[in-house]
């Protein structure tokens, strides 16, 4: 059984933010849900700036404390390693939210639903098709995309990534890339003092 993780570098992000518009294609998320996104940050002093790019992320933790803190088991982890939530168990209490250092949960409310990303109370046939699989109330969160996993594909982002920045593979397997990318780039996980053990990794 494969431990799936994801390897983001750092050095090939060009903040385009092609896996943001992937990722709510394959997901048909609402207004205000966004499972990756890209920040950026301005390094140096002038006239000796550069604008470096950081790719956020579920982490998909080994230890995830979002897990840890549900009350219901609605947070639970799959046998190869992916961090999902159960929306007939979740009751959208928020601790899952609370727990996670990361802030990489959303809690899916009504409004969006409704009146739709154009707030005229009508939904376009992109919403129309993709809303159902919602539950309003429960939270929500990036899950590798699992289905096309389970089909051999790459998560939606990692296909996308015009520059390859987004790696996607077994962490157990020490032939994949992403293990050989995290070993020869000294690849490290996002806020290690709080233990979680992230699946992924940044490398510079």
């Amino acid at each position: 059984m494969p431990r799936w993780g994801m390897v983001l570098d750092l050095k090939r992000c060009i903040g385009c933010n092609a896996c943001t518009v992937a990722c709510k294609m394959e997901n048909s998320t609402p207004e205000g849900v966004l499972f990756t996104k890209t920040v950026s940050e301005v390094i140096g002093n002038y006239p000796n700036v550069t604008r470096a790019y950081i790719p956020l992320i579920c982490n998909h933790c080994e230890e995830a404390p979002c897990e840890r803190v549900c009350p219901t088991g609605a947070t639970y982890t799959t046998d190869d390693g992916i961090v999902m939530v159960d929306e007939n168990k979740c009751i959208g209490c928020g601790a899952c939210h609370t727990g996670c250092p990361y802030k990489n949960r959303f809690k899916l409310h009504k409004e969006p639903f409704e009146k739709g990303l154009f707030k005229q109370g009508e939904l376009t046939p992109f919403e129309k098709q993709g809303y159902p699989r919602f539950v309003i109330g429960t939270a929500v969160k990036c899950t590798f995309c699992h289905e096309r996993v389970a089909e051999g594909l790459d998560p939606a982002c990692v296909n996308t990534c015009p520059a390859e920045a987004r790696i996607f593979g077994d962490l157990d397997d020490p032939n994949s890339k992403v293990r050989r990318l995290i070993q020869a780039r000294k690849g490290y996980q996002p806020l290690p003092q709080f233990n979680t053990k992230p699946k992924v990794f940044y490398v510079e």
